[in-house]
């Protein structure tokens, strides 16, 4: 087994590291540019299409569908994960401080990206069964007509299902099992993961088998709490530490060019692995280009496929441009950087180390709502391409399924599964992005057609 997943992280490693690179910055650049920096001159409409309507009483769409804003905070339900925990922890000790201006210059570029998808999701969306759906796998279909199209949007669907579905789901139950028991354990309290896992079950279960309705009901609530007690907690630690904001700052622009000048020559760390490490944890964590979120986007009920793309860009700003920056700041104001731990443990000993024994406890309820409700937003992901592949009537056996995942994983050492994972999210990219190179002249169409209306 140890061989086997060194031989699946290796590949896992190619992938994001150089072709995931490749692919998704090259179509984020071209994107960008074919737009016109829609993300900056489109700002402020995106903001306005996405908080125009808020309030925590909910918003109700039309039959089948979501509103904008139930429809983006389904898309950020996914995207903030355990990734914005542990993934620019990841960046900073792989890559150093660097890391980080490249993963920003990733996120900027993936805002076209992502407008392109929801946009794409919007235009080729359909309705099966009274509810709209779509994703990649439809507008996969529209690029290639042929069975070639056929083909490709199947093997998109069931790379989704195994990256997200199951072995995606798989690790956030065990990130949020592992994170409680060893919160209880510290303070001599035994509570087994598998009961955390069951518990968890339960509650995913109760939205699971609600439906769409349900689903849209829970994750404009749980997103906009779950990010409001992240960046209270975040920003309290920061400005405790307000002075070393400054020096923050300049660890990340010295070492995104030099990275020897912030951690010494013996860290052996390269203006390569800064590029490397900041922009493949960045991609990974805001999702941007890897065919996920649009089935969330094409559920939006909104006047045109542009107004959704506008939504979407914002998506992709809070997730890496506010919560994953409270991570970056917590870490390196609080100087923890050097401590020897990573991933996790790393954000967990910066909140210790301005909360003390709450920090700990505060990092295990921010995980558990991060990771739960990338589960929900996974699930559903999973199940539209499961409908598409085998019909409605499998749904609901496929929802039983990621339960009994999400069980399982709750108890397990993953790292042969989240290498998995990794490598399934890696490949299916790749005939998304196929499609978007494809239909880009739809998309520059779209906007053309739109973009320009006050």
């Amino acid at each position: 087994m140890e061989t086997l997943t060194s031989l699946v992280s290796q590949a896992s490693d190619f992938l994001w590291n150089v072709i995931l690179i490749i692919i998704l910055c090259g179509t984020g650049i071209y994107y960008t540019f074919r737009l016109k920096f829609i993300q900056v001159r489109k700002f402020k409409a995106g903001l306005k299409q996405v908080f125009g309507g808020f309030t925590l009483k909910g918003q109700k769409g039309k039959d089948g569908e979501m509103t904008s804003f139930q429809s983006v905070a389904t898309a950020i339900a996914a995207q903030v994960g355990t990734g914005n925990l542990a993934g620019a922890a990841t960046a900073l000790i792989g890559g150093g401080p660097g890391a980080i201006f490249w993963m920003w210059m990733s996120a900027f570029f993936g805002m076209s990206t992502i407008y392109a998808e929801a946009t794409l999701a919007q235009k080729y969306k359909t309705k099966k069964d009274g509810e709209v759906t779509g994703g990649p796998v439809y507008y996969i279909r529209a690029a290639f007509t042929g069975k070639f199209g056929k083909v490709l949007a199947g093997i998109f669907a069931v790379l989704i299902i195994i990256a997200l579905g199951f072995t995606g789901n798989m690790v956030q139950s065990n990130s949020i099992g592992s994170a409680f028991y060893e919160v209880f354990q510290a303070r001599n309290i035994e509570i087994p993961q598998l009961a955390v896992g069951i518990v968890l079950a339960v509650i995913s279960g109760f939205i699971f088998f609600g439906g769409v309705g349900r689903l849209a009901s829970v994750v404009e609530k749980l997103v906009p709490i779950m990010a409001g007690i992240y960046i209270v907690g975040s920003l309290a630690l920061i400005f405790m530490n307000i002075t070393e904001v400054p020096n923050a700052f300049r660890m990340i622009f010295v070492g995104a060019f030099n990275p020897k000048a912030v951690v010494g020559a013996g860290a052996g760390i390269a203006v390569r692995e800064a590029i490397r490490y900041g922009v493949a944890r960045g991609l990974f964590s805001n999702e941007a280009g890897m065919g996920s979120t649009p089935h969330a986007h094409a559920r939006a009920s909104v006047e045109n496929p542009h107004q959704q793309g506008l939504a979407a860009m914002i998506s992709v700003f809070i997730d890496t441009f506010i919560i994953l920056n409270l991570t970056v700041f917590s870490i390196l104001t609080t100087g923890v950087l050097d401590s020897g731990k990573t991933g996790t443990a790393l954000t967990q000993a910066a909140f210790t180390n301005a909360f003390g024994g709450a920090g700990d406890i505060f990092v295990a309820i921010c995980l558990f709502f991060f990771a739960f409700s990338t589960i929900l937003g996974w699930h559903f992901f999973g199940k539209v391409n499961v409908e598409y592949l085998f019909g409605s009537k499998a749904g609901k056996l496929y929802s039983l399924l990621v339960l009994v995942f999400v069980v399982v994983g709750s108890t397990l050492k993953v790292d042969f599964v989240w290498s998995l994972s990794d490598f399934f999210n890696g490949l299916m990219v790749i005939p998304n992005a196929i499609a978007l190179w494809a239909l880009s002249g739809v998309v520059v169409g779209i906007y053309k057609k739109y973009g320009k209306k006050k």
